[in-house]
């Protein structure tokens, strides 16, 4: 048996004679990114994390993309939630987990349940699962749940770490869902 070369097994076996340089583009863009990667800060200083009033409520944003950082896996931001109100209510593919810092509160979380025919038919729980939480408290959400996070104080701010994973993101699960917004941003969109 002869040995072939790549292009001429691609003719033998009549699969096309496309020809590509898509190797090389990676090795260029792992390049650029190591580049990059090497003066990218690790330390963000406290006046270079920025405050945004998003569908989500007021987020103080730690890590993402946008900022630059040396870290490339995570999304975090310091969530800020005014007495009495609450989040938006949202879904995404990626785990989320929060750390309670400040106040007290609790999450509605509603459960997907998936159904497989020849495509997927996602429906989520009607009546949610109520879970209070407070200062100190971990509070894990799986993977496509519906959610929503309110504050129980009527005179006390709440303040919470929100980590989610970003890599999901390259894998072509960018599957974020906002169902409703934050009575704050609303009112600012309404202006």
């Amino acid at each position: 048996m002869s040995e072939l070369v790549p292009f001429e097994e691609a003719l033998k076996n009549n699969v096309g004679t496309k020809t590509a340089a898509h190797y090389q583009t990676w090795l260029e863009k792992a390049e650029k990114f190591r580049a990059l990667d090497a003066v990218a800060p690790k330390v963000l200083a406290a006046e270079d994390q920025p405050w945004e009033l998003s569908p989500q409520g007021w987020l103080r944003h730690l890590i993402n993309e946008q900022l630059g950082l040396r870290e490339y896996a995570v999304n975090m931001y310091i969530q800020e939630i005014a007495p009495g109100s609450r989040s938006g209510k949202h879904r995404h593919a990626s785990e989320e987990m929060i750390f309670v810092l400040e106040g007290e509160g609790y999450d509605l979380h509603w459960d997907p349940d998936p159904e497989l025919q020849d495509t997927y038919i996602w429906k989520w729980a009607q009546e949610p699962k109520k879970l209070p939480w407070q200062a100190g408290f971990f509070v894990y959400i799986p993977p496509l749940v519906e959610h929503q996070h309110f504050n129980a104080s009527a005179t006390n701010k709440l303040r919470f770490i929100s980590n989610t994973c970003r890599t999901l993101k390259d894998l072509g699960y960018d599957w974020l869902v906002q169902l409703e917004n934050a009575p704050e941003f609303d009112a600012l969109q309404r202006k």
